[in-house]
């Protein structure tokens, strides 16, 4: 039997709510975070959750308020509010952040906003400047502050920040793959100014301190990407990071029962083993930065 992802699961819960009267019509919906902590998910799957919602015209997010009940009736009799560029960005942000940036597209856009696509390409010409729009308004949503007098406070604090970004939008980190064709976006460009000025007071060349910046930038996304094929993998599976290895645990014990790979036997069965992609990024940062501190060291000498 095939199991229920786990967002489609709760969208059912809160469906029966409101069809049994639990939740009336303007009544507020649990929350993301509450969702995260009564049924134990990601706070992405609790996104694509209530996204389902909004898309059957259920539920609406009511500004200041949190995501409310529709009364069917005056849904109904009410118009739809004025189609802006502001009111685009933030929809199609919504709509990549809960199902994915491949689910997005002009006419799904259309459907959610209950507008025609042709209206929405008098605001913006097509999904390519959309997302460069999206990129933006995400990469602005929280200030990265004043930039440290050191540069390694500095750049461990912009690649936190940048790892935050991507937890909350994981769609960005396929947006912004490219380095070669990197996206036009103000707050993205004010984010490499910040690395650069946080590197400012070192004897790295101009071409160095760029350098460092993308090789943090490309470590992030990198770890950015994993994150949202690891999601992807939860929702498509319905199975936790658990409950997959408890199922092909037999499969990776049988291939290493032959003694073919005693060295990561050794690491696997070692008591204090422990491998997260919050792990890993912890080991890679302290890493790369120590690499630069020695890169730093051999220029000053």
């Amino acid at each position: 039997m095939t199991t229920q992802p786990p967002y489609l699961a709760i969208a059912a819960e809160i469906r029966r709510r409101v069809h049994s009267g639990e939740l009336a019509p303007g009544d507020r919906v649990p929350s993301t975070r509450a969702i995260t902590r009564e049924w134990g998910v990601a706070m992405a799957t609790a996104t694509k959750a209530l996204g389902a919602l909004r898309q059957e015209g259920l539920v609406r997010v009511e500004p200041g308020v949190g995501t409310v009940v529709v009364d069917r009736r005056q849904a109904r009799q009410s118009t739809a509010p004025a189609l802006t560029r502001s009111r685009i960005v933030r929809t199609a942000l919504e709509l990549a952040d809960a199902e994915g940036l491949n689910a997005l597209t002009m006419r799904r856009l259309a459907t959610v906003l209950e507008s025609s696509a042709m209206a929405l390409y008098r605001h913006v010409p097509g999904k390519g400047e959309l997302v460069r729009l999206m990129t933006d308004e995400a990469c602005g949503e929280v200030p990265l502050g004043p930039v440290p007098a050191r540069w390694r406070p500095g750049l461990e604090h912009a690649a936190r920040w940048l790892r935050e970004v991507y937890a909350r939008h994981r769609w960005m980190a396929q947006a912004m793959a490219s380095f070669t064709r990197p996206v036009a976006s103000p707050n993205a460009m004010a984010y490499t100014e910040w690395v650069l000025a946080a590197l400012r007071e070192t004897p790295l060349t101009s071409s160095e301190k760029l350098h460092v910046h993308l090789t943090l930038f490309a470590f992030v996304q990198g770890l950015a990407m994993a994150d949202d094929l690891e999601e992807q993998a939860r929702l498509d599976t319905g199975l936790s990071d658990g409950e997959w290895m408890e199922q092909n645990e037999p499969r990776f014990d049988a291939m290493q029962s032959g003694g073919a790979y005693p060295l990561l036997d050794a690491v696997t069965h070692d008591g204090g083993f422990e491998l997260t992609l919050g792990s890993l990024f912890e080991f890679g940062l302290r890493r790369t930065l120590d690499g630069v501190a020695a890169m730093i060291d051999e220029t000053s000498g």
